[in-house]
């Protein structure tokens, strides 16, 4: 049983990875899928994960419950769920006790750390594949493989991000027989994965890539020499600039688009989509100091929110979205100041525990373990970074990518570090008590 639920883990994480972007239903079907696999593994194999958690396990499993208890309460005294892009975010505050569920089980029968990588490499070269085909092949504008631009442009760029994981900590997934073809699939993924978030136009995720593109030299300081890292840095540069010179894509004509629309603000021309999101923050920012405590509300935010365009105080294309168009400021003025907390907490218990993981396994000299502890970071760094100008948790695709991610890297990270039964990888032993679990 131990070895089909491992099997399972493997398929659905491989699964999710490669095909979030792909087809439409990826992000319900699978989570949901693994969450059923996960409630037959404790049913019937439910004694061989009792002592399986440290503390820190508890502690990622707490920020998720919290998350998701502060949303459902809000939902109970509004008695309104959300909606969202074509009511496909009806059960949004389900999904993190869904993915709390899942990492009850993965912690103890965690998907291989192959079928990370590989969904990975997959997952971006198939994004691209798509991106490629709609805007430089049929010349359709920008990509989006009939979902909302902006969350699959920055979910293919993080795919990509990760895929530079592995050309930083190769031996993570190939161990030693590290192949140019192999160099050359993880640079394809990486092009693949930066390409569709380029044809995708989404200048969110332009402006995070530097972010963690920072992260990931100063990872690499520590694995590559310095010639390594200029090479591989200038061989990133000359991908993008080749990507943002291609005739086809608009790169160039989103940047002027975002100018000419700051300067229409200035002048008082509010109906362009930078001044529209500029609109959106501020009315947030006057929800907010209405109701800092509680906040609105689902539902009432927005019914507030509509009466003072009517009044003429926002423009109309306010009223056209669901959401503010940043995840603080949405979930500070929806659900106050104990839904900030929350968020907070969901972003900031794992980029810790991460980080803590990637300090021990560079002195441990684990390869492996710093790899999903960098990705972990990254993860967490990048939707935080995206949720700055769009609410990436309250899209489907969103919520359902940041937590499969988060909690599919968690899991295998404490797989990778129990493996090495090395105590120097310990954050803390009064923290983390180690637990070496055997797999049948």
């Amino acid at each position: 049983m131990i070895r089909l639920c491992r099997f399972s883990a493997s398929f659905l994480l491989f699964s999710f990875l490669a095909f979030l972007l792909v087809f439409h239903f990826t992000y319900a079907v699978l989570p949901l899928i693994a969450g059923a696999s996960a409630v037959l593994c404790l049913l019937f194999s439910g004694r061989r994960f009792s002592g399986a958690f440290a503390v820190d396990d508890y502690l990622i499993l707490a920020v998720l419950v919290l998350f998701s208890a502060v949303w459902l309460g809000d939902v109970w005294r509004t008695g309104q769920w959300p909606v969202g892009e074509g009511r496909q975010g009806v059960w949004l505050p389900v999904w993190p006790l869904l993915a709390g569920l899942v990492l009850l089980v993965w912690r103890c029968v965690p998907p291989t750390a192959t079928a990370w990588w590989f969904g990975v490499l997959v997952g971006a070269l198939l994004a691209g594949g798509i991106a490629a085909y709609e805007s430089l092949w049929l010349g359709g504008g920008r990509a989006h493989n009939g979902m909302n631009p902006i969350p699959f442009g920055n979910l293919a760029l993080l795919l990509a991000t990760l895929s530079l994981v592995l050309l930083v900590y190769p031996r993570a997934l190939f161990g030693h027989e590290y192949s140019g073809c192999k160099r050359v699939l993880c640079v394809l993924g990486v092009f693949a994965g930066l390409l569709a978030s380029v044809l995708s136009g989404t200048r969110g995720g332009w402006v995070v890539f530097p972010v963690l593109a920072l992260i990931l030299c100063w990872a690499a300081s520590f694995m590559l020499p310095r010639k390594g890292i200029a090479v591989w840095s200038v061989l990133l540069l000359s991908s993008l600039l080749m990507i943002a010179l291609l005739p086809q894509v608009s790169v160039s004509n989103r940047v002027s688009q975002g100018v000419g629309d700051l300067e229409e603000y200035v002048d008082g021309e509010r109906d362009s989509s930078l001044g529209i999101r500029l609109e959106m923050w501020e009315a947030g920012w006057l929800l907010i100091k209405a109701k800092p405590l509680l906040g609105w509300g689902e539902g009432r935010l927005e019914v507030r929110r509509d009466e003072w365009v009517a009044e003429g105080r926002f423009t109309q294309g306010v009223s056209l979205h669901d959401q503010l168009h940043s995840d603080m400021i949405d979930t500070l003025a929806r659900r106050g100041l104990l839904g900030l907390l929350s968020l907070l907490g969901l972003y900031g218990v794992p980029l810790w525990l991460f980080w803590r993981y990637w300090r021990q396994g560079a002195k441990a000299g684990n390869s492996e373990v710093q790899a999903f502890a960098l990705c972990g970071v990254l993860i967490v760094v990048a939707f935080v970074g995206f949720g700055l100008s769009q609410s990436m948790l309250r899209d489907a695709r969103g919520l359902s990518g940041f937590l499969g991610l988060m909690v599919a890297c968690w899991c295998l990270l404490k797989q990778a570090a129990e493996c090495q039964g090395d105590a120097g990888l310990r954050p803390s032993a009064s923290l983390c008590p180690w637990v070496n679990t055997t797999y049948e």
